[in-house]
């Protein structure tokens, strides 16, 4: 039986064909041709992407609901996207972190640059947290299991549909068991000699940023004897890295009240209990606190949550940018380290930097950069795509 046909998009005259051609994996509403039957297409459905001249170009999912109405999943426009296609592109993912890391802690898929457009998968041990944030895999989220399970032998597969992507593409939200039974505990994970508590059912994202591993790792070579602060700390990242590294004490500051009791039952795993403490609350007001209470530390570090999740509100987040270098900054001792960390892609460095030296200079300090951090190798780049270099920890001795 012959294969069904598959509908066709068309580029507009307009559009930059060699872009897509280059390995640009997306197509705007705007650039594409949208008439009835384009409208038509089922969001998530597979087509072929012609040009003007109406070449053939590639195999594309279609979501006419989505600014990113194109994304591009294969040049060869005689692909099938089945099971055998899912297990092909996680193979080779799997083949790279299998090269980098001893035990099977990482992000297994970073969307575009993996090959499975809109789609993240971390993997803690027997455990792996799916996000579909593309309609495309949404609707082919059982084949993506089977595959990732066939390849990789995890038991527990979380589908974890929540968060900003899944409304720009008209998803619903939602978390469920894919395969296997849900976890009962926290997931215990070894990271540069610390232990972190990942909540894969109701953490943050996929329950844990393994992004940070080579900056935790960075700050934990500053941190030796030392006293350490530690500002949105999530689930204890930079601080129990640091008393992993033989850090004097560490403070970590969040607002979730959960992340932190995960940070503290991470720090009792480690046995460093006793050198570990926590702050609920805002951390702007909290950084406030600490500066009228005169308290000073060896190595600060803030990673706040993407204050510039977009362009449109580059300035503002900025701005923000440089009031959390700006307060923070005085809580550094005379030749301490105070360690600044973006993961806004619409800041980009450049800008990110001079945010944070204003601020830094504002504070009266004077600085020198001594390292810029970016996302570890589980977190590969698409060249053509500079939205998939988010993360930037700049290093300041102060």
């Amino acid at each position: 039986m012959n294969a069904p046909l598959l509908p066709v998009v068309r580029l507009m005259p307009k559009a930059d064909a060699r872009a897509i051609r280059h390995g640009f994996p997306w197509v705007y509403l705007n650039d594409l041709v949208t008439d009835r039957r384009t409208k038509a297409i089922e969001p998530g459905a597979v087509a072929i992407l012609e040009d003007a001249e109406r070449t053939p170009m590639a195999l594309v999912a279609v979501n006419p609901d989505s600014r990113i109405i194109v994304r591009v999943l294969d040049r060869n426009i005689n692909a099938v996207i089945d099971e055998a296609w899912f297990a092909a592109r996680l193979s080779k993912a799997l083949a790279h972190r299998e090269r980098i890391f001893a035990e099977p802690f990482y992000r297994l898929i970073h969307a575009e640059a993996d090959g499975l457009p809109g789609v993240v998968i971390d993997r803690f041990g027997d455990t792996a947290v799916v996000q579909p944030n593309a309609a495309w895999a949404d609707v082919r989220i059982d084949m993506l299991v089977a595959a990732l399970q066939k390849v990789t032998g995890v038991s527990t597969v979380i589908m974890n549909g929540s968060g900003r992507a899944r409304g720009l593409e008209g998803l619903s939200e939602e978390i469920k068991v894919a395969a296997g039974e849900a976890p009962t505990a926290p997931i215990p994970v070894p990271m540069n000699g610390a232990i972190y508590m990942a909540d894969v059912m109701g953490g943050q994202k996929t329950g844990l940023f393994y992004d940070q591993r080579p900056n935790h790792a960075f700050g934990q070579m500053l941190s030796k004897d030392a006293t350490v602060l530690d500002v949105f700390s999530h689930v204890g990242g930079f601080s129990l890295a640091a008393l992993a590294g033989g850090a004097a004490s560490a403070l970590a500051v969040d607002g979730s009240a959960p992340a932190l009791a995960l940070a503290t039952k991470g720090a009792e795993a480690m046995g460093v209990a006793d050198r570990f403490a926590t702050r609920q609350g805002d951390a702007f007001d909290t950084l406030a606190k600490l500066n009228e209470e005169g308290v000073q530390f060896d190595v600060v570090v803030c990673d706040p949550p993407a204050f510039a999740p977009s362009r449109k509100v580059l300035e503002t987040g900025l701005r923000a940018y440089e009031r959390v270098a700006k307060m923070a900054a005085p809580l550094v001792k005379e030749g301490g380290y105070l360690v600044l960390c973006s993961c806004s892609h619409a800041a980009e460095l450049s800008k990110f930097r001079n945010a944070s030296a204003r601020g830094i200079g504002r504070a009266g300090r004077s600085a020198q950069i001594i390292h810029t951090g970016y996302a570890g190798p589980d977190h590969p780049l698409m060249p053509q795509l500079a939205e998939s270099g988010y993360l930037k920890s700049v290093f300041f001795r102060l």
